[in-house]
């Protein structure tokens, strides 16, 4: 077929016009194409989600608050979504050492990975309970919003206005801890293990019993005179309040548990886990919102309580 044919002519245009849709299609397809997050805790993965809105794929692992999270083991499925993630936030100083052993057996060039510890100066040794430190989340945003913006920069306006909406959203929690501090600091209180730890300390209460709790973080036998002294703390009503994590199962936490209820004194629940259906911010409001009233009503108790003798 000669060239200068109008049949040639035709379907020259039609080709060329056929390779332009096909081209323009796969750019509107990748630019559609949502940025694949792997969270190890699901609490990670909300503060993404937030910030990221249809713009992210979440994975979160972690996610279940009725399972112990220390009891966790990767499977194969895990292993699949870290390949094809983009994006990885864990929490590190050793809470989730798994991840690090799961991403070192898929390393990659194009994933950005963003561990909370770092991020809060924190490391092997401290309390690994990062999220319940107030700076910890706007750091992982501030984080997160950087690695959203490098991965897809035509939509930078829209991840900084998620940011800021995120900053101001926790303002009704700093601002429930600050009545906290400014109405209960120095009151006494202990726990099963130091979930709740950098919260209470914000707070500025007297946490009691801590080498108990390190050993029930650690998964080692309290000493003797470590659970005497918990147990005085509860049956004389020394303590305004026992924090306990809902998520360990243990016999020794059951039994202190029931012993402060057998005693009087107010108990409240924390979690590792965030729950289905709460944002992170919901779920910090609802434990500061119970742990206030568990202070208030263990106001009423012995004239020991809640003084450090």
């Amino acid at each position: 077929m000669k060239k200068n044919n109008p049949m040639w002519k035709f379907l020259t245009r039609a080709a060329a016009s056929t390779l332009m849709a096909v081209a323009f299609t796969q750019a509107a397809q990748a630019q559609d194409a949502k940025i694949p997050v792997v969270a190890a805790e699901n609490f990670y993965g909300d503060v993404v989600q937030q910030l990221g809105g249809d713009r992210v794929d979440v994975t979160s692992i972690l996610s279940n608050p009725d399972q112990d999270p220390h009891l966790f083991e990767a499977s194969p499925k895990t292993a699949r979504a870290l390949q094809r993630a983009s994006l990885v936030v864990y929490n590190g100083a050793d809470y989730d050492p798994w991840m690090v052993k799961l991403l070192n057996a898929s390393r990659s060039d194009k994933r950005k990975v963003i561990v909370a510890a770092d991020l809060v100066g924190k490391k092997s040794g401290d309390n690994p309970h990062l999220w319940y430190a107030p700076p910890t989340m706007p750091a992982v945003a501030r984080a997160v919003n950087a690695a959203l913006t490098a991965a897809d920069p035509s939509h930078k306006a829209v991840y900084d206005a998620n940011l800021a909406k995120f900053l101001d959203s926790l303002k009704p929690m700093n601002d429930k801890i600050a009545a906290l501090r400014s109405q209960y600091a120095h009151v006494s209180v202990t726990a099963t293990e130091p979930v709740f730890g950098y919260m209470s300390d914000v707070i500025g209460l007297d946490m009691r019993n801590q080498r108990f709790q390190l050993a029930a973080m650690n998964d080692t036998e309290a000493s003797a005179s470590d659970i005497a002294a918990f147990e005085r703390d509860l049956r004389e009503r020394r303590v305004r309040v026992l924090i306990y994590n809902s998520q360990a199962t243990e016999a020794l936490t059951k039994r202190m548990l029931k012993l402060a209820q057998q005693s009087h004194v107010p108990t409240v629940s924390v979690t590792e886990t965030q729950p289905a259906g709460k944002t992170f911010q919901q779920w910090m409001l609802a434990q500061l919102d119970a742990l206030g009233n568990a202070l208030a009503a263990g106001n009423g108790g012995g004239a020991n309580q809640g003084k450090t003798p």
